[in-house]
Protein backbone atom coordinates (compact mmCIF):
# COMPACT_ATOMS: atom_id res chain seq x y z
CA UNK A 1 0.00 0.00 0.00
CA UNK A 2 2.83 2.60 1.00
CA UNK A 3 4.50 1.79 -2.69
CA UNK A 4 1.56 2.83 -4.51
CA UNK A 5 1.21 6.05 -2.59
CA UNK A 6 5.01 7.20 -3.31
CA UNK A 7 4.02 5.57 -6.70
CA UNK A 8 1.14 7.92 -7.07
CA UNK A 9 2.74 11.15 -5.36
CA UNK A 10 6.10 10.31 -7.92
CA UNK A 11 3.67 10.41 -10.41
CA UNK A 12 2.23 13.49 -9.55
CA UNK A 13 5.37 15.10 -9.43
CA UNK A 14 6.68 14.53 -12.74
CA UNK A 15 3.66 15.60 -14.08
CA UNK A 16 4.15 18.96 -12.51
CA UNK A 17 6.96 19.24 -13.54
CA UNK A 18 6.83 18.53 -17.20
CA UNK A 19 3.49 21.32 -16.95
CA UNK A 20 5.57 23.62 -14.62
CA UNK A 21 8.48 23.06 -17.90
CA UNK A 22 5.79 23.46 -20.46
CA UNK A 23 4.32 26.66 -19.28
CA UNK A 24 7.84 28.00 -19.01
CA UNK A 25 8.84 27.35 -22.43
CA UNK A 26 5.16 28.95 -23.93
CA UNK A 27 5.83 31.95 -21.60
CA UNK A 28 9.24 32.24 -23.23
CA UNK A 29 7.89 32.27 -26.99
CA UNK A 30 5.19 34.17 -25.91
CA UNK A 31 8.46 36.84 -24.64
CA UNK A 32 10.40 36.12 -27.51
CA UNK A 33 7.51 36.87 -30.31
CA UNK A 34 6.78 40.26 -28.11
CA UNK A 35 10.90 41.28 -28.98
CA UNK A 36 10.60 40.21 -32.35
CA UNK A 37 7.08 42.61 -33.03
CA UNK A 38 8.76 45.71 -31.15
CA UNK A 39 12.07 44.93 -32.90
CA UNK A 40 9.95 44.84 -36.37
CA UNK A 41 7.79 47.45 -35.34
CA UNK A 42 10.93 49.96 -34.84
CA UNK A 43 12.71 48.47 -37.89
CA UNK A 44 9.40 49.72 -40.30
CA UNK A 45 9.37 52.71 -38.05
CA UNK A 46 13.10 53.66 -38.77
CA UNK A 47 12.16 52.78 -42.58
CA UNK A 48 9.40 54.72 -43.49
CA UNK A 49 11.45 57.94 -40.97
CA UNK A 50 14.18 57.54 -43.37
CA UNK A 51 12.44 56.91 -47.05
CA UNK A 52 9.73 59.64 -48.53
CA UNK A 53 7.87 58.75 -51.20
CA UNK A 54 6.65 61.60 -54.10
CA UNK A 55 4.77 61.32 -57.44
CA UNK A 56 3.34 63.52 -59.86
CA UNK A 57 1.28 63.53 -62.79
CA UNK A 58 0.24 65.92 -65.66
CA UNK A 59 -2.13 65.27 -68.78
CA UNK A 60 -4.71 67.09 -70.65
CA UNK A 61 -5.71 68.29 -74.06
CA UNK A 62 -4.31 70.49 -76.63
CA UNK A 63 -6.00 72.17 -79.16
CA UNK A 64 -3.65 74.08 -82.32
CA UNK A 65 -4.66 76.53 -85.14
CA UNK A 66 -1.70 78.59 -87.48
CA UNK A 67 -2.11 78.59 -91.39
CA UNK A 68 -1.27 74.90 -91.84
CA UNK A 69 -4.00 73.53 -90.20
CA UNK A 70 -5.80 72.56 -86.31
CA UNK A 71 -4.94 69.52 -84.96
CA UNK A 72 -5.91 68.32 -81.32
CA UNK A 73 -4.68 65.61 -79.39
CA UNK A 74 -5.64 64.21 -75.39
CA UNK A 75 -1.58 63.77 -73.58
CA UNK A 76 -0.12 62.43 -70.72
CA UNK A 77 2.54 64.31 -70.65
CA UNK A 78 4.61 63.18 -67.31
CA UNK A 79 3.76 60.78 -64.59
CA UNK A 80 7.27 60.94 -62.22
CA UNK A 81 7.41 59.05 -59.39
CA UNK A 82 10.67 59.59 -57.00
CA UNK A 83 12.24 58.26 -53.67
CA UNK A 84 14.52 59.96 -51.54
CA UNK A 85 16.25 57.69 -48.71
CA UNK A 86 18.12 59.51 -45.85
CA UNK A 87 21.00 57.34 -45.09
CA UNK A 88 22.50 59.12 -42.65
CA UNK A 89 22.08 63.06 -40.91
CA UNK A 90 24.40 63.97 -43.97
CA UNK A 91 24.19 60.97 -46.57
CA UNK A 92 20.97 60.49 -49.16
CA UNK A 93 20.47 58.88 -52.33
CA UNK A 94 16.93 60.04 -54.56
CA UNK A 95 16.00 57.96 -57.96
CA UNK A 96 12.82 59.14 -59.96
CA UNK A 97 11.77 58.05 -62.70
CA UNK A 98 9.02 59.03 -65.46
CA UNK A 99 6.44 56.36 -66.68
CA UNK A 100 5.61 58.29 -69.85
CA UNK A 101 9.36 58.90 -70.35
CA UNK A 102 12.42 56.84 -68.84
CA UNK A 103 14.61 57.58 -65.96
CA UNK A 104 15.21 60.75 -64.99
CA UNK A 105 17.42 61.17 -61.88
CA UNK A 106 19.89 59.03 -59.88
CA UNK A 107 22.02 60.55 -57.50
CA UNK A 108 23.77 60.90 -54.15
CA UNK A 109 24.24 63.61 -51.66
CA UNK A 110 26.62 64.20 -49.21
CA UNK A 111 26.89 67.25 -47.04
CA UNK A 112 30.70 67.66 -45.89
CA UNK A 113 30.15 70.32 -43.32
CA UNK A 114 28.14 70.76 -40.20
CA UNK A 115 25.81 73.27 -41.82
CA UNK A 116 24.42 74.14 -45.17
CA UNK A 117 27.71 75.17 -46.09
CA UNK A 118 29.04 72.32 -48.90
CA UNK A 119 27.03 69.47 -49.82
CA UNK A 120 28.74 67.25 -52.63
CA UNK A 121 26.46 65.32 -55.48
CA UNK A 122 27.13 62.89 -57.88
CA UNK A 123 25.18 61.37 -60.67
CA UNK A 124 22.21 61.87 -62.91
CA UNK A 125 20.21 65.50 -61.90
CA UNK A 126 19.05 68.64 -63.40
CA UNK A 127 21.85 71.25 -64.40
CA UNK A 128 22.00 74.69 -62.60
CA UNK A 129 21.62 76.71 -65.80
CA UNK A 130 18.78 79.56 -65.19
CA UNK A 131 16.09 80.46 -62.97
CA UNK A 132 13.43 78.00 -64.11
CA UNK A 133 15.14 74.90 -65.14
CA UNK A 134 15.58 73.42 -61.86
CA UNK A 135 12.14 74.10 -60.98
CA UNK A 136 9.33 71.43 -60.51
CA UNK A 137 6.88 71.22 -63.60
CA UNK A 138 4.11 71.02 -60.74
CA UNK A 139 5.08 74.95 -59.39
CA UNK A 140 5.35 76.58 -63.10
CA UNK A 141 2.51 78.31 -63.98
CA UNK A 142 2.46 77.96 -67.56
CA UNK A 143 1.43 74.44 -69.19
CA UNK A 144 4.28 74.72 -71.72
CA UNK A 145 6.50 74.96 -67.84
CA UNK A 146 9.58 76.89 -68.64
CA UNK A 147 9.91 79.75 -71.25
CA UNK A 148 11.34 78.90 -75.01
CA UNK A 149 14.86 80.00 -73.90
CA UNK A 150 15.31 77.84 -71.33
CA UNK A 151 13.99 75.12 -73.16
CA UNK A 152 16.24 75.89 -75.62
CA UNK A 153 19.58 76.73 -73.62
CA UNK A 154 18.94 74.00 -70.97
CA UNK A 155 18.59 70.99 -73.19
CA UNK A 156 14.70 70.51 -72.50
CA UNK A 157 13.66 69.64 -75.95
CA UNK A 158 13.96 72.03 -78.56
CA UNK A 159 17.86 72.12 -79.62
CA UNK A 160 18.38 69.10 -82.20
CA UNK A 161 21.79 68.94 -81.71
CA UNK A 162 21.57 67.70 -78.08
CA UNK A 163 17.94 66.09 -78.16
CA UNK A 164 15.76 66.01 -75.52
CA UNK A 165 17.66 65.57 -72.38
CA UNK A 166 14.75 66.99 -69.67
CA UNK A 167 17.40 69.89 -68.63
CA UNK A 168 19.40 67.08 -67.13
CA UNK A 169 22.79 65.54 -66.95
CA UNK A 170 25.67 63.19 -65.54
CA UNK A 171 27.82 64.68 -63.73
CA UNK A 172 29.02 66.21 -60.09
CA UNK A 173 27.91 69.00 -57.88
CA UNK A 174 29.15 71.27 -55.14
CA UNK A 175 26.34 73.72 -53.59
CA UNK A 176 25.41 75.06 -50.59
CA UNK A 177 24.08 78.56 -48.68
CA UNK A 178 25.09 80.66 -45.88
CA UNK A 179 24.07 83.95 -44.45
CA UNK A 180 20.58 82.31 -42.77
CA UNK A 181 20.12 81.05 -46.66
CA UNK A 182 20.63 84.09 -48.10
CA UNK A 183 23.45 83.27 -50.03
CA UNK A 184 23.47 79.93 -52.01
CA UNK A 185 25.81 79.04 -54.67
CA UNK A 186 25.90 75.70 -56.89
CA UNK A 187 28.98 74.42 -59.34
CA UNK A 188 28.47 71.80 -61.60
CA UNK A 189 30.81 69.66 -63.77
CA UNK A 190 28.59 67.88 -66.80
CA UNK A 191 29.49 65.46 -69.41
CA UNK A 192 27.35 67.95 -71.70
CA UNK A 193 25.48 64.98 -73.08
CA UNK A 194 22.39 64.46 -71.21
CA UNK A 195 20.75 61.95 -69.59
CA UNK A 196 21.48 58.15 -69.95
CA UNK A 197 24.66 58.31 -72.15
CA UNK A 198 28.03 58.50 -71.74
CA UNK A 199 30.36 61.78 -72.77
CA UNK A 200 30.35 62.00 -76.66
CA UNK A 201 33.43 64.20 -76.32
CA UNK A 202 37.03 64.71 -74.10
CA UNK A 203 35.36 68.00 -72.91
CA UNK A 204 33.28 68.89 -69.75
CA UNK A 205 30.55 71.52 -69.30
CA UNK A 206 31.46 74.01 -66.13
CA UNK A 207 28.28 75.44 -64.95
CA UNK A 208 28.04 77.79 -61.94
CA UNK A 209 24.60 79.52 -60.41
CA UNK A 210 24.41 82.19 -57.91
CA UNK A 211 21.43 83.49 -55.58
CA UNK A 212 21.32 86.41 -53.20
CA UNK A 213 18.03 86.66 -50.78
CA UNK A 214 18.33 90.16 -50.49
CA UNK A 215 14.69 90.69 -48.42
CA UNK A 216 12.02 88.02 -47.44
CA UNK A 217 10.45 86.46 -50.63
CA UNK A 218 13.07 88.23 -53.59
CA UNK A 219 15.45 86.05 -55.43
CA UNK A 220 17.94 87.04 -57.84
CA UNK A 221 19.81 84.51 -59.14
CA UNK A 222 22.84 84.68 -62.29
CA UNK A 223 24.15 81.88 -63.95
CA UNK A 224 26.52 80.34 -66.65
CA UNK A 225 28.06 77.53 -68.55
CA UNK A 226 30.81 76.85 -70.48
CA UNK A 227 31.38 73.97 -72.74
CA UNK A 228 31.47 71.78 -75.62
CA UNK A 229 28.59 70.29 -77.28
CA UNK A 230 28.41 66.99 -79.65
CA UNK A 231 25.65 66.91 -81.99
CA UNK A 232 24.07 63.82 -82.26
CA UNK A 233 22.14 64.34 -85.57
CA UNK A 234 22.14 61.20 -87.64
CA UNK A 235 20.92 60.16 -90.97
CA UNK A 236 20.88 63.10 -92.62
CA UNK A 237 19.01 65.28 -90.12
CA UNK A 238 19.95 69.50 -89.29
CA UNK A 239 19.04 71.54 -86.61
CA UNK A 240 16.77 74.10 -88.58
CA UNK A 241 18.25 76.94 -86.64
CA UNK A 242 21.94 75.89 -86.75
CA UNK A 243 22.14 74.38 -90.08
CA UNK A 244 26.23 74.37 -90.53
CA UNK A 245 26.59 72.32 -86.90
CA UNK A 246 26.96 68.36 -88.74
CA UNK A 247 26.42 64.84 -86.81
CA UNK A 248 29.28 64.03 -84.37
CA UNK A 249 30.76 67.70 -84.95
CA UNK A 250 32.23 69.21 -81.28
CA UNK A 251 31.10 73.01 -80.56
CA UNK A 252 31.40 75.94 -78.47
CA UNK A 253 28.09 75.50 -76.31
CA UNK A 254 28.34 78.68 -73.76
CA UNK A 255 25.59 80.48 -72.20
CA UNK A 256 24.43 82.78 -69.41
CA UNK A 257 21.67 84.42 -67.83
CA UNK A 258 20.16 86.24 -65.37
CA UNK A 259 16.67 86.57 -63.57
CA UNK A 260 14.80 87.53 -60.48
CA UNK A 261 11.62 85.43 -58.82
CA UNK A 262 9.51 87.51 -56.40
CA UNK A 263 6.58 85.71 -53.89
CA UNK A 264 3.75 87.28 -52.01
CA UNK A 265 0.64 87.07 -51.13
CA UNK A 266 -0.68 90.17 -53.57
CA UNK A 267 1.39 88.47 -56.50
CA UNK A 268 3.81 85.64 -57.80
CA UNK A 269 6.26 86.98 -60.82
CA UNK A 270 9.51 85.75 -62.20
CA UNK A 271 11.67 87.10 -65.39
CA UNK A 272 15.12 86.45 -67.21
CA UNK A 273 17.43 87.57 -69.36
CA UNK A 274 19.12 84.25 -71.59
CA UNK A 275 21.70 84.42 -74.04
CA UNK A 276 23.60 81.12 -75.61
CA UNK A 277 26.39 80.57 -78.37
CA UNK A 278 26.38 77.13 -80.65
CA UNK A 279 29.24 77.43 -82.30
CA UNK A 280 29.12 80.67 -84.30
CA UNK A 281 24.97 81.15 -83.61
CA UNK A 282 24.09 83.39 -81.24
CA UNK A 283 20.88 82.97 -79.27
CA UNK A 284 19.20 85.51 -76.78
CA UNK A 285 15.80 86.26 -75.37
CA UNK A 286 13.95 87.10 -71.81
CA UNK A 287 10.40 86.60 -70.51
CA UNK A 288 8.29 87.59 -67.67
CA UNK A 289 6.01 85.31 -66.05
CA UNK A 290 3.30 85.68 -63.13
CA UNK A 291 0.44 84.43 -61.13
CA UNK A 292 -2.42 86.65 -59.37
CA UNK A 293 -4.92 85.75 -57.02
CA UNK A 294 -8.82 86.04 -57.70
CA UNK A 295 -10.20 86.96 -54.30
CA UNK A 296 -8.72 83.69 -53.23
CA UNK A 297 -5.53 81.95 -53.18
CA UNK A 298 -7.10 79.03 -55.07
CA UNK A 299 -7.65 81.18 -57.98
CA UNK A 300 -5.39 82.54 -60.12
CA UNK A 301 -4.93 84.40 -63.06
CA UNK A 302 -1.67 83.54 -64.87
CA UNK A 303 -0.36 85.87 -67.40
CA UNK A 304 3.08 85.37 -69.69
CA UNK A 305 5.29 87.65 -72.61
CA UNK A 306 8.41 85.10 -73.60
CA UNK A 307 10.74 86.42 -76.51
CA UNK A 308 13.48 84.50 -78.08
CA UNK A 309 15.50 84.87 -81.12
CA UNK A 310 16.91 81.25 -81.84
CA UNK A 311 19.65 82.51 -84.44
CA UNK A 312 20.17 86.53 -84.34
CA UNK A 313 22.01 86.24 -87.88
CA UNK A 314 18.91 84.59 -89.49
CA UNK A 315 16.88 86.26 -87.71
CA UNK A 316 14.46 83.70 -86.25
CA UNK A 317 13.03 86.01 -83.38
CA UNK A 318 9.89 84.59 -81.81
CA UNK A 319 7.35 86.89 -79.45
CA UNK A 320 5.21 84.62 -77.03
CA UNK A 321 2.09 85.43 -75.15
CA UNK A 322 0.34 82.94 -72.44
CA UNK A 323 -3.46 83.99 -70.48
CA UNK A 324 -5.32 81.57 -69.05
CA UNK A 325 -6.50 80.91 -65.56
CA UNK A 326 -5.67 77.86 -62.73
CA UNK A 327 -7.60 76.65 -59.87
CA UNK A 328 -5.73 74.40 -56.59
CA UNK A 329 -8.39 72.14 -55.48
CA UNK A 330 -6.31 70.45 -53.36
CA UNK A 331 -2.84 71.11 -51.86
CA UNK A 332 -0.12 70.81 -55.15
CA UNK A 333 -3.29 70.05 -57.29
CA UNK A 334 -4.86 71.58 -60.07
CA UNK A 335 -6.34 72.60 -63.14
CA UNK A 336 -5.32 74.74 -65.52
CA UNK A 337 -6.96 76.28 -69.04
CA UNK A 338 -4.67 78.77 -70.85
CA UNK A 339 -4.52 80.60 -74.25
CA UNK A 340 -1.41 80.37 -76.34
CA UNK A 341 -0.29 83.02 -78.61
CA UNK A 342 3.23 82.58 -81.12
CA UNK A 343 3.64 84.77 -83.95
CA UNK A 344 5.82 82.40 -85.75
CA UNK A 345 6.48 78.54 -85.55
CA UNK A 346 7.88 75.47 -87.29
CA UNK A 347 6.51 73.91 -90.13
CA UNK A 348 7.48 70.19 -88.78
CA UNK A 349 10.36 68.82 -86.75
CA UNK A 350 13.15 71.28 -85.64
CA UNK A 351 15.53 68.38 -86.94
CA UNK A 352 14.28 67.33 -90.70
CA UNK A 353 15.64 69.31 -93.37
CA UNK A 354 12.49 70.03 -95.00
CA UNK A 355 11.37 71.97 -91.93
CA UNK A 356 11.00 75.99 -91.58
CA UNK A 357 10.46 78.47 -89.43
CA UNK A 358 7.71 80.37 -90.55
CA UNK A 359 5.79 84.21 -89.40
CA UNK A 360 2.40 83.98 -89.11
CA UNK A 361 0.04 83.33 -85.87
CA UNK A 362 0.13 79.89 -84.07
CA UNK A 363 -2.85 79.96 -81.57
CA UNK A 364 -3.06 77.06 -79.54
CA UNK A 365 -5.62 76.40 -76.08
CA UNK A 366 -4.39 74.37 -73.65
CA UNK A 367 -6.10 72.85 -70.36
CA UNK A 368 -4.03 70.38 -67.54
CA UNK A 369 -4.99 68.20 -64.91
CA UNK A 370 -2.25 68.07 -61.97
CA UNK A 371 -2.16 65.61 -59.28
CA UNK A 372 0.39 65.15 -56.99
CA UNK A 373 1.22 64.29 -53.79
CA UNK A 374 4.17 65.01 -51.22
Amino acid sequence: MKKKKVFVKATLAVALAIFSSTAAMGQGTEKADSTKSVLEQKWVKELADRIQLHGYAQGGYNFNHNAAGNTNTFELKRVLFWANAQITDRWSFLFMHDFSSVVQEFYTDFRITNNKALTVRVGQFKNGLSLENPLSPTSMEAIDVYSEGVTYLTGCGSDPLLGVQYGRDLGLSLFGETNNGKFRYELDVMNGQGINKKDGNNFKDFILRLEYRPVKGLNLVATGQIGRGHSILADGKVSVYNPTIQNGEDYKRNRWTLGFDYKSKAFNAHGEYLEGIDGDVVSRGGYLTGAVPLGTPKLEFVGSYDYFNYSTSAGMDQHKAIAGFQYWFYKKCRFQVQYVYKNAYLTGKPDAPTTQFVRGGNHAVMCQLQVRFN
